[in-house]
């Protein structure tokens, strides 16, 4: 299996003082543990990760792991191809949302 870089949450960082439980939960397992698993590279897991954020419509944690995706080697022409097909699967008004937040993302 490839080198791929390590997953790190920023919940300490974006929620610790407000909700400290949850900050631990995404930091400690959902980043350090479950992102970090061998058995799935990172950069399937951002692929998987936001076609779900897109399915389920959650634009603002799209924003995150776009960027992310991108940072796991996904490339922008992928990641507009992948906003293209689930259209036909997530919903036209939800294909619509996620390409004006990857815009917002890109364009930075």
């Amino acid at each position: 299996m490839t080198i791929q870089p390590r997953q790190i949450g920023g919940g300490r960082r974006t929620i610790g003082d407000f909700a400290p439980k949850l900050a631990e939960l995404t930091d400690d397992v959902l980043f350090e543990d479950v992102w970090n698993r061998t058995e799935l590279a990172a950069r399937d897991r951002s692929l998987i990760t936001v076609a779900v954020l897109i399915a389920g419509g959650d634009a603002d944690q799209l924003h995150f792991h776009l960027g992310r995706a991108k940072e796991n080697g996904v490339t922008e022409t992928e990641l507009i191809e992948a906003i293209t097909h689930l259209a036909f699967y997530a919903g036209w008004s939800k294909a619509m949302t996620a390409v004006t937040v990857a815009k917002q993302v890109f364009s930075v």
